[in-house]
């Protein structure tokens, strides 16, 4: 597994700023040839540290390690085991790269409860969305291939990032359903509001070593998708994101949502992105997803459907 303990001290200055991140003492970011911080590579986000702290650690900001020691012992092996009797069960391990646990118990920093803020009336019905078998828009945009979202959480596998640069954008490719984030640096206002983007229309600027994305313009379906950043969030939703290197491996990304509509204050989560040799395989969702064809025909033999359509 790809997996490297953030310091000490950069989780500490993580939890006592939100937002706020800072190259480790004694080290440079490097350039690229036209000046800007140099965050081009191959990176991964992969962590089992959940989104919100844990209601059996309510209160603890980070565990001892040998509590992370024990966490990630009892995730070795964790799809080989048998499933229980009448589940078919999933990939084996080989397929898995979930990375890691953190120091830290959750992925949230502020509210310093690790949790996220309670739901507006609006957000806690888009939270109570289920997906059904009736038909495939009922599935998540996930399982439909059509986005992961923007930032994406980490999951299970294909948790990689490409990050390349030029003078006026930074790019940054999603290997999960091979999504591009072309970011331009040059300011100016977003899209016109009537243009609504799976994962937003973004805009970036450099602050100091920081790069800060500000993204606007989701289309409001983006509460039906499993792994976005945001759980129920609206097309309303705005984001900050800032990605600061703070070493030669790790670029700490911290992103604030802000969400009238769904969350009743904004919060920030922090999450740092590891560099990996590579390579980044090609991934591939839609063509022939014959899954999606085999959950529905499954549904319609459970309820006696002929033909299974």
């Amino acid at each position: 597994m790809i997996g490297r303990r953030f310091s000490l001290a950069v989780i500490a200055a993580t939890l006592a700023v939100p937002g706020a991140a800072s190259a480790q003492d004694g080290w440079t970011a490097p350039r690229t040839p036209d000046g800007q911080p140099d965050l081009q590579g191959l990176w991964t986000n992969s962590t089992t540290t959940p989104l919100e702290r844990p209601e059996s650690v309510a209160g603890r900001a980070v565990y001892t390690d040998e509590e992370v020691a024990a966490i990630d012992a009892a995730n070795v092996g964790r799809n080989d085991r048998p499933p229980p009797p009448g589940d078919p069960g999933t990939y084996n391990d080989f397929w898995w790269e979930r990375g890691t646990a953190l120091a830290r118990t959750s992925l949230v920093i502020d509210p310093p409860d690790g949790r996220l803020p309670p739901r507006t009336p609006a957000g806690e019905t888009r939270a109570g969305w289920a997906r059904d078998s009736d038909h495939w828009t009922g599935r998540t945009m996930a399982e439909r291939c059509v986005t992961r979202g923007a930032p994406k959480r980490p999951g299970g596998y294909n948790n990689h990032f490409l990050v390349l640069q030029t003078p006026g954008y930074v790019v940054m490719l999603q290997e999960m359903i091979h999504e591009p984030r072309i970011i331009p640096l040059a300011g100016g206002p977003p899209v016109d509001d009537r243009v609504r983007l799976w994962m937003g229309d973004s805009r970036g600027r450099w602050e100091g070593d920081t790069l800060v994305v500000e993204t606007t313009n989701f289309r409001d379906e983006i509460y039906t998708n499993s792994f976005n950043c945001c759980p129920g969030a609206s097309g309303g939703l705005t984001l900050v994101e800032r990605f600061t290197r703070v070493d030669a491996d790790t670029i700490e990304h911290h992103y604030t949502v802000n969400d009238p509509d769904t969350y009743t204050r904004p919060w920030t989560a922090s999450v740092p992105m590891r560099r990996f040799a590579g390579p980044m395989y090609e991934y591939a969702c839609h063509e022939g997803n014959y899954g999606m064809e085999n959950l529905l025909r499954g549904a319609r033999v459970q309820e006696g459907t002929p033909g299974g359509q």
